[in-house]
C-alpha cells in the first residue's frame, strides 16, 4: 500500500503545464492546467490523481483517492492469498546408511511429497568416502527410481555435492 502512495501524485503535487483530465465516470474532459482541473475535482469533492505521468500531456483522473488506495490494497492482498509458497525440505543420506535407517528417511520423503513440498536429498560424504562416490551415486539412483511414479526427479552430481531434487507430480 505504501508503494502505491509513493509513486502516484495527487492534487497539488501534480506538475506540468498541461494535463489531460478524465472524469470519475471515465469520459475525457480535455486538456487543461492542473489548477483548473484541481478546482473541478474539489467542486465534486474528489481528488485529482495522476494516472500516467509519462504521457504527453500527463493523464489525470478525478476520483476518490482513499477508495482507490483501498481497492489496490485489497487486490494485492487477494493476489497474495492465491499464491502458493514452495517449501523445500532436505533429507541427508550417507553412503553407508543401514537399511532400516534408509527406510525411515524414505518414509519422511514420502510424507513431505504427500504434503506437496519439494524434497532435496543430499548425499553426505565424510573423509575417504569421497573416494568411493560411485557407491553413494548408486544409492541416489535407487532412491530416484523408487520415486519416479510420484515425483519428478532432477539429478545434480557435481564434484563436491551430490543431490536429488524431487518435485511432486501434479
Amino acid at each position: 500500500m505504501s508503494i502505491i502512495s509513493d509513486k502516484i501524485r495527487i492534487n497539488e503535487k501534480i506538475r506540468g503545464k498541461e494535463i489531460r483530465v478524465i472524469s470519475e465516470t471515465g469520459e475525457q474532459i480535455g486538456i487543461m492546467t492542473p489548477g483548473a482541473a484541481l478546482d473541478m475535482a474539489r467542486e465534486r469533492e474528489l481528488d485529482l490523481v495522476e494516472i500516467s505521468p509519462n504521457a504527453k500531456p500527463a493523464v489525470c483522473k478525478i476520483m476518490d483517492y482513499g477508495k482507490y488506495k483501498y481497492e489496490q490494497a485489497r487486490k494485492a492482498k487477494e493476489a497474495k492469498k492465491n499464491q502458493k509458497q514452495v517449501i523445500v525440505k532436505e533429507v541427508k543420506f550417507t553412503a553407508r546408511i543401514d537399511s532400516h535407517d534408509m527406510e525411515t528417511k524414505i518414509g519422511q520423503v514420502e510424507k513431505f511429497l504427500g504434503k506437496d513440498n519439494k524434497v532435496k536429498i543430499t548425499l553426505v560424504q565424510y573423509g575417504r568416502e569421497r573416494m568411493y562416490a560411485d557407491q553413494g551415486i548408486s544409492m541416489l539412483n535407487q532412491i530416484a527410481e523408487r520415486f519416479t511414479a510420484i515425483a519428478d526427479v532432477d539429478k545434480k552430481y557435481s564434484d563436491k555435492q551430490k543431490h536429488l531434487i524431487l518435485s511432486p507430480k501434479k
